[in-house]
């Protein structure tokens, strides 16, 4: 079973607000580059994610921090292994992502 992927709309809210900014195109490609990676991807625990993505971080039973462009930007999903679904909750610079708490963010708001 391939992995589906829920609120695709996240990372792309994030690139349209980089819009002018010298990283939205190397930003927008590694994200698609993600997206169809993680698509087709069969992870059924988070070892597997990790053979994947060697330097992807695993916090907690279900969520795994992603680097997008380098170490740059970050994405955060909750990962339900059994159903074969990765939940984007988090999308922003690495910066940003020092200010959240990865292990209860949730999906941003559209007013974000």
């Amino acid at each position: 079973m391939t992995v589906r992927i829920i609120a695709r709309s996240t990372p792309l809210r994030f690139v349209e607000k980089l819009q002018g900014h010298k990283d939205q195109r190397a930003v927008k490609a590694a994200l698609d580059s993600w997206y169809q990676e993680a698509l087709h991807a069969k992870w059924r625990n988070s070892s597997e994610v990790k053979a994947s993505y060697a330097q992807a971080s695993i916090v907690g039973a279900d969520r795994v921090v992603f680097n997008i462009k380098g170490n740059a930007y970050r994405l955060v999903a909750a990962i339900d292994y059994k159903r074969g679904i990765a939940f984007i909750k988090w999308m922003g610079t690495h910066e940003d992502y020092d200010a959240i708490d990865v292990r209860s963010i949730q999906y941003a708001s559209e007013a974000d």
